[in-house]
């Protein structure tokens, strides 16, 4: 049965066999006689539409050129079975029975729609001049007229299409619902992600302006509104959220949007009048609007009353909902099952409650993939034939699968957002697991989503939801082996790095979400695949599929090591190292040695075969430098050491007694070029000597940082306990100074040697761009750090401390808020006072002189190198460390000459060695290797050698070569006279001030 009210049209819309009752209002009811009641209604400008038992009639309604209606024809479809009719503004749309479309002109000649004849076709929608289609697995097709962009297609599309052509931009978001207006359109998605476009004279979009849109746009304001249906008007709008709140937006000048009143709106506003109402259903006409409240039964119009269709016997236009007379005998038999709001009619299309069952649900959704049709698939219920459409379909389309696993309990999956991706990962292991189980069935899955999935995947995905597949898909690759495996991962890298920086952005803000073992998992495909090809590598050589694949995996670890940084998660950094790069730096090694001691009788072509390979594994190094989350620090050290040094040496000829103004003055002159690529060569006028030796490097090292970090120096300012420096923000001595007080460092880096550098963290993050911290303050002034931290940690009302934005620093008083000076620290902005606070003494006070001294830095050391490192590992490449593990030194000791280990003189200087102060040990070290430090990698790097120094008298004091921690000893003929020679060789000064 229907109901109907509005313009004046034929007595039953001369329908045969169907009972007419009037009522008030001149609202109708239709009651067919025969047992084949009404499946779908719809009204248009030019025609209403009838099906019944699959077959379509259409009533052609009187326009301005004919003051009466046509009579009631039934199409000729031969044996196409109609199961929906649209009416639009001219014509018609029909979806047949197994997702056929058909077209229905304004002379009612029906024919099927061409470009649609392979796809399974389960809702569509028509406008004035434009008509939509969703297919089952998920895809948006348009056609008609794009005057607006109502189309939703590229700004280059034509006026009109004939054809329908898919909405590239909205592949890959799960559909659930579509609807076209006048000339704009709207969908739904599965999470109530609302996407409008086309014409917005109104404000008919909710976007805020009156812009018209050709692509689709997320209207944010109903984001997490729980919208379940959105409906167009010819120039208005309206939703229904679960749980029965109505929005409506865009044109009002009829009081169609229920506010009462007549003005335009631009954002979605809730309809007030039907707050608390549950409405379960919610329609647009041209110009009014009908909505139904299931559970008692009552329709509400609003809007434009014109020819009676809001159906109270008021002619006017209303701007609040009122309830429409429907006849009491309607109410008591039937449900509402679907509102139809045409041009200038009403219709109800009620069925016939038999129970207490409700309403048929008459929509159709895209396919998407749960347990049961898994459990299907295993169990082999389903023939094989039906398996391989399902899996093609489902695993070929992106939106099938990011409409599938969603987390519906509580309604989760309507918060679906930039932080929150609406998945259920219990669901989505314990699916894929079944799969993975069945190798026929994982076979056929791998074969789609490589084949056909992958390759259609969108790089501009319009809404978050699109992102889902990045998530799922390395869930499914993780249960695979093989070859398989590996493909489908490249393939898999080489779309995420494809995407657009706002969608790469948002994929790692989900990534940050992800439950610990899930961005565990992702670590492991990828740390695991590019540790595999690493292998290959020293096996399969000069292959640039491998090199190129690699590139990709190890660039999206270091992505996701970014992520897992910045969100303190607990997977560790060993989690991504790869270890096989030690082996691949360990066969360039070798090769590097091979073209170095080439023998002269090599062939040509083994030479260029030779170079050829050089070549190709330093390129591999070199571009995986750049991503160092792999390395760990043995690697990058030895990375660093053996890099091939192309400029050659940067010669300092130097007086011991004017060690800063030599190194100064002629390096002010080095440094009108870059200095990265030079290694330090130091000479002495004392000594007469050309002579290239890392001896004179490391003495000068020593001695000239001791001169940069005294105070006398005035570079630099101590903290309280005089044991760590920072910049000053008072400069005392020229600017330039902080410049090649840089270079200095960023040579000594480059020159592998320990420096003394008394610096807290934060001088090594800020060189890495990383922003410090609390902690660093705390580090470098303990006191001031651990108050700033009380304040965070106050319990009661911070006023109480009576505390200020005015600090002072250096001796300068410093406003933290110039905006409003003296402004009172308060609980409120607590947080804000400690970072400035940090902010102002680590960075602001100290910027002018930190910007020449990184300047100076990165003149003289290759930026690359320096970014491998972490804040922590630069620091101990460049200051070393003081865990001295003297065991460690005892046992890595090897012995030439006459020497052993159970050499008697071998013996009494190790029991003169333990017998030494651990300032005397120090002491030791500095003699032997030049640092005062252990170097970053720990005792374990000091390999150091002992030889025999012979025909030597007892009076001769032990020696040293620095750059090879190589110690020569005499063998004395008593550990008393060892030790007064050791003790006396180790406190002697050396290097420059030697005597």
């Amino acid at each position: 049965m229907f109901c109907y009210w509005g313009a004046q049209v034929r007595e039953g819309f001369g329908l045969l066999q169907a009972a007419v009752k009037h009522d008030k209002c001149e609202i109708r009811s239709v009651c067919p006689n025969s047992k084949s009641a009404f499946q779908d209604i719809s009204a248009g400008r030019s025609f209403v539409g009838f099906i019944r038992d699959g077959k379509v009639s259409v009533l052609r309604l009187r326009g301005e050129n004919c003051d009466q209606d046509g009579k009631l024809k039934q199409l000729q479809l031969k044996n196409d079975r109609i199961r929906s009719i649209v009416c639009g503004g001219a014509g018609a749309v029909l979806l047949a029975y197994g997702g056929k479309v058909l077209i229905m002109d304004k002379s009612t000649v029906c024919s099927p729609l061409k470009g649609l004849e392979n796809r399974q076709v389960i809702q569509i929608a028509c406008g004035d001049q434009h008509s939509m289609a969703l297919t089952r697995e998920g895809q948006l097709f348009v056609w008609g007229d794009n005057t607006h962009g109502q189309l939703g297609l590229k700004k280059a599309q034509p006026r009109s299409l004939s054809a329908p052509q898919g909405v590239e931009s909205l592949c890959g978001v799960p559909l659930a619902q579509i609807s076209a207006g006048g000339d704009h359109s709207f969908v739904l998605s599965l999470s109530g992600v609302v996407f409008g476009w086309g014409k917005n004279s109104a404000g008919q979009l909710g976007l805020g302006d009156t812009t018209d849109r050709r692509v689709p746009t997320v209207v944010n304001s109903l984001n997490q509104k729980k919208t379940v249906s959105i409906s167009c008007g010819g120039e208005h709008t309206a939703t229904l959220s679960k749980g029965g709140t109505v929005f409506t937006f865009g044109s009002g000048g009829f009081g169609q949007l229920g506010h009462n009143s007549f003005k335009d709106e631009h954002y979605p506003r809730v309809v007030a009048e039907l707050w608390g109402s549950k409405v379960s259903q919610v329609t647009c006409g041209r110009s009014h609007t009908l909505v139904s409240v299931e559970s008692s039964k009552v329709i509400y119009s609003f809007g434009c009353g014109m020819q009676g269709k809001l159906g109270n016997g008021e002619m006017t236009k209303q701007s609040v909902p009122f309830p429409v007379d429907l006849s009491t005998k309607c109410g008591h038999a039937y449900m509402i099952e679907k509102l139809i709001a045409g041009e200038n009619h009403s219709l109800t299309l009620f069925f016939k409650k038999l129970g207490n069952e409700s309403k048929p649900n008459s929509s159709r959704g895209i396919l998407t993939l749960d347990n049961r049709m898994i459990d299907r698939w295993v169990s082999g219920s389903d023939s094989w034939k039906v398996k391989k459409k399902d899996i093609n379909t489902v695993f070929s389309s992106a939106a099938s699968l990011n409409g599938s696993f969603l987390k519906t309990s509580c309604d989760e999956h309507y918060q679906t957002s930039e932080e929150h991706c609406g998945l259920d990962f219990d669901l989505v292991k314990a699916s894929f697991a079944k799969l993975s189980n069945n190798e026929r069935l994982i076979s056929e899955v791998v074969k789609v989503v490589q084949q056909t999935l992958l390759p259609s995947l969108n790089p501009n995905p319009a809404g978050v939801e699109a992102l889902r597949i990045y998530l799922l898909l390395p869930e499914l690759i993780r249960g695979l082996q093989g070859q398989q495996r590996t493909e489908l991962t490249g393939a898999l890298a080489y779309k995420i790095l494809d995407l657009n920086p706002a969608a790469l952005k948002m994929l790692e803000m989900y990534w940050s979400k992800l439950p610990d073992n899930l961005l565990k998992n992702l670590v492991d495909l990828f740390q695991k695949e590019s540790a595999m090809l690493i292998g290959r590598i020293a096996v399969v050589k000069l292959d640039s599929n491998i090199e190129k694949h690699l590139k990709k995996f190890v660039r999206i670890l270091h992505m996701v090591y970014q992520v897992s940084r910045s969100v303190h998660r607990d997977i560790t950094k060993s989690d991504f190292i790869i270890h096989e790069v030690n082996g691949l730096q360990d066969v360039l090694q070798t090769i590097n040695e091979d073209v170095n001691n080439m023998p002269l009788f090599y062939f040509p072509e083994q030479i260029e075969t030779l170079v050829a390979h050089q070549n190709y594994y330093n390129k591999i190094l070199k571009n995986l430098i750049s991503l160092p989350c792999i390395f760990n620090l043995e690697a990058k050290c030895s990375y660093m050491k053996n890099r091939v040094w192309k400029q050659g040496y940067l010669p300092l000829t130097l007086r011991r007694t004017a060690l800063l103004e030599d190194c100064f003055s002629q390096l002010r002159t080095a440094s009108k070029q870059p200095l990265a690529g030079y290694w330090l060569a130091v000479f002495y006028t004392e000594d007469m000597k050309n002579t290239v030796t890392d001896v004179n490097k490391r003495d000068f090292f020593l001695n000239v940082f001791k001169e940069l970090c005294a105070p006398e120096s005035q570079l630099l300012m101590d903290n309280d306990n005089k044991t760590l420096s920072w910049f000053p923000t008072k400069i005392r001595v020229e600017k330039e100074n902080y410049f090649l007080f840089g270079i200095l460092c960023g040579l000594a880096f480059n020159n592998n040697s320990v420096v003394n550098l008394p610096f807290p963290l934060a001088l090594f993050k800020k060189l890495l761009n990383v922003k410090p911290c609390l902690e660093d303050l705390i580090e470098f002034s303990p006191h001031l750090g651990t108050s700033l931290g009380s304040i965070l940690d106050y319990s009661d009302d911070v006023k109480e401390m009576d505390l200020f934005f005015t600090i002072t620093w250096d001796g300068t008083e410093v406003e933290l808020d110039p905006a409003e000076p003296g402004k009172v620290v308060t609980n409120y902005n607590r947080n804000k006072f400690v970072d400035k606070y940090v902010d102002y003494i680590l960075n602001k006070s100290v910027e002018e002189v930190f910007e020449e001294f990184k300047r100076g830095f990165f003149n003289a050391c290759d930026r690359s190198l320096v970014e491998m490192f972490e804040p922590e590992e630069l620091r101990g490449v460049l200051v070393g460390n003081e865990e001295y593990d003297w065991d460690i030194l005892k046992k890595n000791t090897t012995y030439e000459g006459s020497f052993h280990a159970e050499h008697p003189t071998i013996i009494s200087f190790w029991e003169v060695f333990d017998e030494l102060t651990p300032t005397e040990k120090k002491s030791f070290l500095l003699f032997i290797t030049g640092f005062e430090k252990v170097p970053i990698l720990g005792m374990s790097a000091v390999k150091m050698r002992v030889g025999t120094l012979y025909k030597l008298t007892q009076d001769h004091l032990p020696e040293a070569l620095t750059c090879h921690a190589l110690l020569y000893l005499p063998v004395y003929q008593n550990k008393e006279t060892l030790r007064a020679k050791v003790i006396e060789a180790i406190n002697h000064k050396r290097g420059f001030w030697e005597e």
